[in-house]
This record gives C-alpha cells, sequence and structure tokens, in this order.
C-alpha cells in the first residue's frame, strides 16, 4: 500500500493500561509527538523541562512510536500577531523506539 505525500496518519496517545486517551495527526509520527509533547506541562526553560515518556499507537496499525518529550515556556516573537499570547509552549522530541503490539 502505498502513501500519497499529502496523507495525514492518526496516532492515539496511549497510557500505560493500554487505554488510548487522545488522538493527534500528523504526515509523519514525529510530528503527531510534538503536539502531544506540547500538551505537556511546560517548564520556564528548555534545560530545566522534565523529560516525560509517551507512546503514540498509529491508528490502523500494531506499531507503537515510543517517544521522551519536554516542553517549556518561551517569549513569543517580536513580530507575532496581536492575536497570539506574550508566552508560547515550545516542545521537542526524541524518540526511543518502535514497538510491535501483539493485539490491539
Amino acid at each position: 500500500m502505498t502513501r500519497e505525500t499529502d496523507d495525514k496518519r492518526n496516532f492515539a496517545l496511549r497510557e500505560k493500561s493500554g487505554e488510548e486517551t487522545s488522538v493527534f495527526t500528523g504526515k509523519m509520527p514525529r510530528q503527531a509527538a510534538l503536539k502531544a509533547a506540547r500538551k505537556l506541562d511546560p517548564s520556564d526553560s528548555e534545560d530545566a523541562a522534565p523529560r516525560e515518556e509517551f507512546r503514540l499507537r498509529e491508528r490502523g496499525t500494531h506499531k507503537l512510536h515510543i517517544y521522551e518529550g519536554w516542553a517549556w515556556r518561551e517569549d513569543a516573537p517580536d513580530d507575532s500577531p496581536e492575536w497570539m499570547p506574550e508566552t508560547v509552549t515550545e516542545a521537542n522530541v526524541s524518540k526511543q523506539e518502535i514497538e510491535h503490539l501483539e493485539e490491539l
């Protein structure tokens, strides 16, 4: 099966219990992981941000993408639009591994 270049994929945030609580969309797993990381409790700086592990299951597959993510607060850019808040949440992720689930 080939994918179109503009196809979006859905990734479900999976808890340790196996419950899937949220869904994030992206062309690549990392894009969805960055969206998930922005939902973490942000720290005051990137260096002080605690790393948290989270798991994203690609919908329609048995692949479980495991990431370490962190989030922090940063001042908005000087050229930001008026509607943007003064501080924004930034995030970063690091892929740890991919697991293949036996069953869903």
